[in-house]
C-alpha cells in the first residue's frame, strides 16, 4: 500500500502542473503557478500552492481610513472529467509568505490574503500554500484531481459607527433620516434592531404616509440579524467583470449555463445565433454579430449537445477569443438578480445591504449634501476612451471620474479612473477606496424597504449552487429580485440618482436582464 501511495504522489506532481497552470485575473490580480504539493496520504491532505500579485495594493492602519485591500481566494476541483466542485479549506496549517496574512473563515469556503504590515504599491508573493483536507470531501488518494484557483480583489471596511442619509441642502429622494427632520442623518452605532416609523428618533425615509414599491413600505423594524454595516466586512473593489463571469460560466453544467445566460443553450442545442450570450442579439442571415452595450461574453456558433459550452470574451467581434482588447475587465453587464446571486453563492460571497452601501461610500464622516461616492459634489463624465477593451482602458478625458450621463454607451473597465497619483475625487473612490460605486452599473443591495429584504440575515454563499443554476442560501432575496433595490445609477444616469443618499429605487427589485445591471459582492469579516 505504501508503495502505491508513493507512486501516486509522483503521478500527482508530474501530471498536475499541466492541468493546474491557470491565471485568474480580477482587474489587475494574477494567480499563477498553481500546483498541488505536500500530499500526506496518512491524513489525506495536501497543499494548494500558488503565486499571487496585484497592483495598487495598500494597507494603512496608522491613520484614516485604517483599512487595507485583500484578495478573496477560492478554488474549484473536479475528479477526472467530472463536474466541478468547491474546495473546502482548512482554518489552520496554511502557509503565508513573510509579509502577508492568510485568514480562512470558519466556514472554510475561501481565504483572505493581504499585507501584514502597512505599505502600498504592487503586492507579490510566491509560494502561498492553502491546506486542503481532500479526504473530508470524499476524494481518494488515487483519484486524479484537476483544480483551479480564483481571486477577487476586496476592500476591508472596518467596524465602526456611521451615518445614513443627508443633511441641510440635500435633494436626495427618499433618503434616510432621523424622524422627523429630513435634514438630520440617522446614526448607526451597533448591529441592534433599528426601529422604523414616525416616532421621534426612528429611522425613516420619504414622506410619511406615502410608501411605494420603489422606495419601500416605510415599515420595520430592521431585525438584529440584518447586516447594518457596523460590523466589519469586505467589499469587492470593483463590480463583477466579464472575465469573472466567464470563469463562472465555464465551470457550470450545461443546464446551469443555459439558465445563467440569455441565449438558448438547452442540452439539445447545437447551433447558437445570439452568440453574445447575455443579450438577445441574433446574428441574422448574414451571420455577423456585434456586442451590445459592450457585453463581450460570447460562445462559438456550433456547440455540442449535452456538453458544457466554452465561453470567452470577444469585444472586438473578430471571432478570436480573449485578445488583449476583448473587454475582459469591463464590468459585466446584462446580469439579472438571479445571475448575481448564483455568482455570489458560487464564489462564497453575499449581497451587500443598502446600509452597508452607505457605510462603504461615506465611512464614519458626516454626510455632505448631494455627495457622490467620492465624498463631494464635483463630477466629470467620461466622453471617450483610450485603449478600448484592454486591461489599460482609460478615459480619454483625464479629468473624468465617472461613467454616467451617456458619455460612454455601456459600462467601462472596473476602476479605470484610479491611477497611482489619483486623489479620491479623481479616482471616483469611496472613503475606503472602493471603486465605481456611483455610476457605471447600478449597485443592487438588499433593501430595508420591504419584508423580503428585511428578512436577509447575511449568510454567505457556500461555493455550490443548485443543479438548476440558482443560489440556494437561506433568506437571500428571491430569484425575481424581490427584496433588492438599486442605488447610485449607471452609465446613462443623471446626477440625481448617482448620489449616495438617493433612494429613488431603493426597494425597486426586478428580475430581468438589462443593459444597466451588474453585480458586486461582500463578505462579513471573519472573527476566527
Amino acid at each position: 500500500m505504501q508503495g502505491r501511495r508513493i507512486l501516486l504522489l509522483r503521478i500527482l506532481l508530474l501530471l498536475f502542473p499541466v492541468g493546474l497552470t491557470f491565471t485568474a485575473q480580477a482587474n489587475n490580480l494574477v494567480i499563477s503557478n498553481v500546483s498541488l504539493t505536500g500530499q500526506n496520504t496518512a491524513e489525506d491532505y495536501c497543499y494548494i500552492r500558488f503565486d499571487i500579485s496585484w497592483d495598487n495594493s495598500w494597507r494603512n492602519t496608522s491613520s484614516a481610513p485604517n483599512n487595507w485591500d485583500a484578495a478573496w481566494i477560492f478554488a474549484k476541483y473536479r475528479i477526472g472529467s467530472g463536474t466541478w466542485n468547491h474546495v473546502m479549506l482548512n482554518t489552520t496549517g496554511n502557509v503565508a509568505p513573510e509579509g502577508s496574512t492568510l485568514q480562512v473563515p470558519a466556514d472554510e469556503v475561501g481565504a483572505f490574503f493581504y499585507r501584514s504590515a502597512d505599505g502600498s504599491g504592487t503586492f507579490s508573493k510566491t509560494g502561498v500554500k492553502l491546506r486542503w483536507n481532500y479526504g473530508e470531501q470524499g476524494i481518494g488518494d488515487d483519484d486524479v484531481v484537476v483544480i483551479k484557483v480564483f481571486g477577487l480583489e476586496m476592500v476591508y471596511v472596518p467596524q465602526g459607527a456611521f451615518w445614513v442619509g443627508s443633511t441641510t441642502g440635500g435633494s436626495e429622494v427618499a433618503r434616510f433620516y432621523s424622524y422627523p427632520d429630513q435634514n438630520t442623518a440617522y446614526f448607526i452605532e451597533n448591529e441592534n434592531v433599528i426601529l422604523v416609523g414616525t416616532e421621534t428618533g426612528n429611522l425613516f425615509y420619504g414622506t410619511p404616509g406615502s410608501p411605494n414599491s420603489n422606495i419601500g413600505d416605510q415599515s420595520g423594524p430592521i431585525p438584529a440579524a440584518f447586516p447594518k454595516g457596523y460590523n466589519a466586512f469586505y467589499v469587492m473593489k470593483t463590480e463583477i467583470t466579464h472575465q469573472q463571469y466567464v470563469d463562472f460560466l465555464n465551470l457550470l453544467t450545461r443546464v446551469q449555463q443555459n439558465i445563467r445566460t440569455q441565449a438558448d443553450l438547452g442540452t439539445s442545442i447545437t447551433s447558437v445565433t445570439n452568440r453574445y450570450v447575455m443579450v438577445n442579439t441574433d446574428a441574422g442571415s448574414s451571420g455577423s454579430v456585434t456586442p451590445e452595450r459592450r457585453s463581450s461574453i460570447r460562445c462559438d456558433a456550433v456547440i455540442t449537445a449535452d456538453v458544457p459550452v466554452t465561453f470567452y470574451c470577444d469585444l472586438n467581434a473578430n471571432g478570436i477569443p480573449n485578445e488583449t482588447d476583448d473587454g475582459q475587465t469591463i464590468s459585466c453587464v446584462y446580469l439579472k438578480w438571479a445571475d448575481v446571486m448564483a455568482y455570489l453563492d458560487w464564489s462564497g460571497l453575499r449581497p451587500m445591504t443598502e446600509l452597508e452601501f452607505e457605510k462603504s461610500c461615506r465611512g464614519p464622516v458626516s454626510p455632505v449634501a448631494n455627495e457622490y461616492a467620492w465624498g463631494n459634489t464635483s463630477i466629470t463624465f467620461a466622453s471617450g476612451l483610450n485603449n478600448e477593451g484592454s486591461h489599460s482602458e482609460i478615459s480619454s478625458l483625464n479629468t473624468a471620474n465617472n461613467t454616467s450621463g451617456n458619455g460612454i454607451i455601456g459600462p467601462t473597465r472596473g476602476g479605470m479612473y484610479a491611477r497611482t497619483s489619483s486623489n479620491r475625487r479623481d479616482a471616483g473612490a469611496t472613503y475606503y477606496g472602493i471603486l465605481d460605486m456611483s455610476g457605471n452599473l447600478w449597485e443592487r443591495p438588499v433593501t430595508v424597504g420591504n419584508s423580503a429584504g428585511r428578512s436577509f440575515t447575511g449568510l454567505h454563499g457556500n461555493g455550490t449552487i443548485l443543479t438548476t443554476g440558482f443560489a440556494d442560501v437561506s433568506n437571500w432575496p428571491a430569484a425575481d429580485g424581490t427584496g433588492s433595490g438599486f442605488r447610485a445609477g449607471y452609465w446613462a444616469s443623471n446626477t440625481q440618482v448617482l448620489r449616495v443618499a438617493d433612494r429613488s429605487d431603493g426597494a425597486h427589485g426586478v428580475e430581468r436582464r438589462r443593459e444597466r445591471f451588474g453585480g458586486r459582492g461582500v463578505r462579513t469579516a471573519p472573527t476566527n
